[in-house]
């Protein structure tokens, strides 16, 4: 029989995702819904090791659905993994009574988390905030649909100007090794080409394509570059075309880390409140060391071992339906 929880600490680690207010948020509320103490953990792992941690209520998370970024802050923190670190902070928890832990980040968070739970079975849930959408065991990521939306409002306005002097754009994107918010923003956008990691597009068969619609005289053309592609990034890639085809005025654009900030959507603001309480509701149901997600409209809990051997492929759909558009 599981231990009686009654103090829950929530933190945020890694790199910030729209809609992780909303999830502090839900796990806030519903921890006090079912009446235990709530605790925010500032910085992450190395606020949890020097004990920047404070009590919260339902008044704290206030007004802080709609902001992007996350209102705990985060950080990466080498001395957690260590052993020593996380004996401080487990320490840190003992002694205010905390007695489980929810995490919300990517996959460095997770991992993080499962060897502190090894060493101290403290109950413990991650909930997949990441705007690259590479975790498997939930069909969407928190900040993923805000990161995508904020990208294909970018590439619009970059089309405008394209159109205006019959350039070449090339836009690179974040994902990390996933083409995730490559590949469905460049359908949404239009894109004459969209170069991702899990597909190996070389720049002679780019360069084919692009001579393809400049002879059915399409007026201008966007590639999008998904930075983890094999083909380097989106300023090799212009500058290894333009070699070859020295016809094309070529641009580059990076968004960066525009991608991870703004107010999150409200899909990214529902997912995010689902989640939160899902994670509450499963450390009372007794489930730990696991990830939150939901796949067809079902909640599910995966374990540690499901998301870290497996990665979140790309729908084969969806690269074909990118290849038949861009024509």
């Amino acid at each position: 029989m599981s231990k009686k929880i009654n103090r829950i600490g929530v933190l945020t680690s890694g790199g910030d995702a729209p809609g992780m207010n909303a999830a502090i948020r839900a796990v806030v509320r519903a921890s006090i819904y079912y009446e235990m103490e709530v605790f925010g953990i500032y910085r992450g792992y190395e606020g949890l090791i020097e004990d920047d941690i404070v009590a919260l209520d339902a008044r704290s998370v206030g007004n802080i659905i709609q902001r992007g970024g996350t209102i705990l802050k985060s950080a990466r923190c080498d001395e957690f993994k260590t052993t020593a670190g996380r004996q401080k902070a487990f320490d840190n928890l003992n002694a205010r009574g905390i007695d489980a832990l929810v995490a919300i980040g990517g996959d460095g968070t997770f991992t993080g988390l499962h060897a502190f739970y090894q060493e101290h079975e403290m109950p413990v849930i991650c909930i997949p905030g990441t705007i690259d959408n590479d975790l498997p065991g939930t069909d969407y990521t928190i900040g993923y649909d805000t990161a995508t939306n904020t990208v294909v409002d970018a590439v619009d306005k970059i089309r405008d100007t394209a159109l205006s002097h019959n350039r070449l754009f090339f836009i690179e994107v974040m994902g990390r090794d996933s083409g995730y918010i490559a590949i469905n923003s460049g359908i949404a956008g239009g894109a004459t080409a969209i170069m991702i990691p899990e597909e190996n597009m070389t720049i002679d068969e780019l360069v084919a394509r692009l001579d393809k619609g400049g002879k059915s005289k399409k007026s201008s053309s966007l590639v999008i570059v998904a930075e983890g592609g094999r083909s380097g990034n989106a300023i090799q890639i212009a500058e290894a075309v333009h070699k070859k085809s020295p016809y094309y005025d070529t641009k580059v654009t990076i968004l960066g880390h525009l991608q991870r900030g703004g107010s999150p959507t409200y899909f990214d603001r529902v997912l995010a409140s689902k989640m939160g309480v899902y994670a509450v509701e499963g450390l009372l149901a007794g489930k730990t060391d696991v990830m939150v997600g939901i796949q067809h409209k079902t909640t599910v809990y995966n374990d540690f071992e499901t998301i870290m051997v497996k990665s979140n492929e790309i729908e084969s759909e969806a690269i074909r339906i990118s290849k038949i558009l861009s024509i």
